[in-house]
């Protein structure tokens, strides 16, 4: 039996924590307590809780590891729904980001500002050579990461996450409180994107929620429009006016990502309006 467990402490206490197991035998979720509402900066200004992202994540991470560890050697070599990418190249993707993000989160624990990679450069040939590597090795790491990364979450003072750090240096600056949904978003999304069975609409009603939430601040839309979540009955604006585009969550979360071609969406002026890819 292999059983991989994390922890995620609040700021440097160990009063409260939230743990879960992961078994390969028996795919057991325990949690032991409840970790109180932590909050963070919003790019409006505002003060929003993590709780949701908290409340997803250890299922999140869960649902991707049966995944992965249920992929043959075959598979891992196989075409992922990314152009270009193997399902392994997906996997040490999601590695190397859980690796990233905790260092720095290591970082702005020590009041350092560590970039999550040295380069774009060495990120992209990071992925390439991992990718190449045996997988059963692959697969031990990508299982560490997770871990590696909680831990690293755990570190964090309250009174640190409003600190800022880059992606590469000199690159895009976020706020340390931005890390949990950057993991969060890219263990679902990537999860669609490995093509072993797992699809958006297996998406929890919350994380579709999260995502349009997200890109309504990345700008990735070339016009404005408003979006409606049928099966939540909300609505999010992508600018001032423009056409409504309709449809499930999850459907709307996944083109806006600029994935697939808006199917099962409809938009009131007949067209759907163009989406950059994340």
């Amino acid at each position: 039996m292999f059983e991989q467990v994390f922890v995620i402490l609040r700021g440097r206490t160990t009063r409260h924590a939230i743990a879960f197991t992961i078994s390969r035998a028996t795919d057991s979720l325990e949690f032991l307590n409840c970790l109180p509402v932590l909050a963070c900066t919003s790019r409006t200004g505002k003060d929003v809780p993590m709780s949701t992202e908290l409340d997803l994540l250890p299922e999140s991470t869960q649902r991707l590891v049966r995944t992965v560890d249920g992929l043959t050697d075959e598979q891992w070599g196989e075409p992922s729904a990314l152009p270009g990418w193997t399902r392994g190249h997906v996997v040490a993707h999601v590695t190397l980001n859980a690796e990233g993000l905790a260092e720095v989160l290591r970082g702005v624990a020590r009041g350092e500002a560590v970039p999550m990679y040295p380069s774009q450069e060495a990120r992209d040939d990071g992925i390439a050579e991992l990718a190449a590597a045996d997988p059963a090795m692959v697969r031990e790491r990508f299982l560490a990461s997770g871990t590696r990364f909680l831990d690293a979450f755990g570190q964090v003072p309250d009174d640190m996450w409003s600190a800022t750090v880059e992606r590469v240096p000199g690159g895009r600056v976020f706020p340390a409180s931005a890390v949990l949904g950057m993991r969060l978003r890219e263990v679902e999304i990537h999860h669609v994107d490995l093509d072993a069975g797992y699809a958006q609409a297996d998406w929890p009603p919350a994380f579709s929620a999260l995502v349009i939430d997200a890109m309504t601040v990345r700008g990735a839309a070339q016009q404005p429009f408003v979006a409606h979540a049928t099966d939540l009955d909300r609505s999010w604006s992508f600018g001032d006016g423009g056409p409504t585009v309709t449809g499930a969550a999850a459907d709307l979360a996944w083109w806006l990502t600029g994935r697939g071609n808006g199917e099962n969406l409809t938009s009131n002026d007949g067209v759907l309006p163009g989406i950059e890819t994340w």
